[in-house]
């Protein structure tokens, strides 16, 4: 079983990052010199994905234009002599790569967003990914859930130790460990409270699932926070499913929050190679 089709949730209006996601999706923030949703289309490319799925709402038409080939500026780059920033710009959506967009046209949760794509990915596994989270891992992260997919056939997701007063901002799971990575889900929770979490096992946002669990997120009624919750329809699964969580190998930035982006910022940075000795030089002239 391959995974050829990823869904990513695109339909958030940002506001923790206001006035900057004004007028521009949080999903074009960038990060460095590349937006969010590059880095985890590329991480989805790179874990053979083909087929990414964008479910948009209002104001998301810049996401479109940047996977769009942009004409002018590829003839102008071409003019110029400039190589080096023409392939840059061609590399953003390589020829194999196809991009679809579907409106969500009310923001119902994350459950509902991946709702509105299940006429594209019909009755194949998936992936999901959640741009906020800028995951980077060696292997890509998602790539190492579509091995562990290729082994257990069956719904993976990708989950990290949290902090126990951090467990209302996650899906909680809880289950029996197969190996030291791999735990088989016994039961999953949307944002419990410290003493009512299952464990300190908290999903990152990269998902692989099957079809099977469309028909449980549209059986669910509203959760958490009056939406319809991915965790929820995940919970269901498991009843008639086999569901496992995965403990990435990699580091999770939390870019939904402006501390988490700022923190992307400086480290990958640092790993830049054109940036990272003078950035690392600049910033032990501070005075932290």
């Amino acid at each position: 079983m391959v995974v050829k089709k990823a869904i990513f949730p695109v339909a958030g209006l940002g506001t923790r990052f206001l006035p900057a996601t004004k007028a521009q999706p949080k999903e074009m923030l960038p990060v460095v010199d590349k937006p969010l949703i590059q880095y985890a289309v590329e991480e989805a490319y790179a874990a053979g994905v083909r087929e990414m799925i964008f479910v948009t709402g209002r104001h998301k038409r810049p996401i479109e234009d940047h996977f769009d080939m942009t004409f002018e500026l590829e003839v102008a780059l071409e003019q110029a002599g400039k190589a080096e920033l023409l392939r840059v710009v061609r590399s953003v959506k390589p020829h194999d790569m196809e991009c679809i967009y579907v409106r969500q046209a009310q923001a119902l949760g994350l459950g509902h967003a991946v709702l509105c794509g299940q006429r594209l990915v019909g009755n194949e596994p998936f992936a999901v990914l959640l741009a906020d989270d800028l995951m980077a891992g060696e292997p890509p992260v998602l790539r190492q859930m579509v091995e562990q997919f290729k082994e257990w056939r069956a719904s993976i997701l990708a989950v990290q130790e949290v902090p126990a007063d951090h467990t209302r901002r996650y899906g909680i799971v809880a289950g029996n460990a197969v190996n030291e990575r791999v735990v088989d889900v016994t039961r999953i929770v949307e944002k419990p409270a410290p003493e009512d979490a299952p464990s300190r096992l908290g999903v990152a946002g990269r998902y692989i699932l099957t079809p099977g669990v469309f028909h449980e997120i549209a059986s669910q009624p509203r959760g958490v926070g009056g939406e319809i919750q991915l965790t929820d329809g995940i919970a269901s699964l498991l009843r008639r499913e086999k569901v496992f969580a995965y403990r990435y190998e990699g580091t999770r930035y939390d870019c939904g929050s402006k501390d988490g982006w700022l923190q992307a910022n400086v480290e990958l940075a640092l790993q830049n190679p054109e940036l990272k000795d003078g950035f690392r030089n600049y910033l032990k002239t501070l005075a932290l």
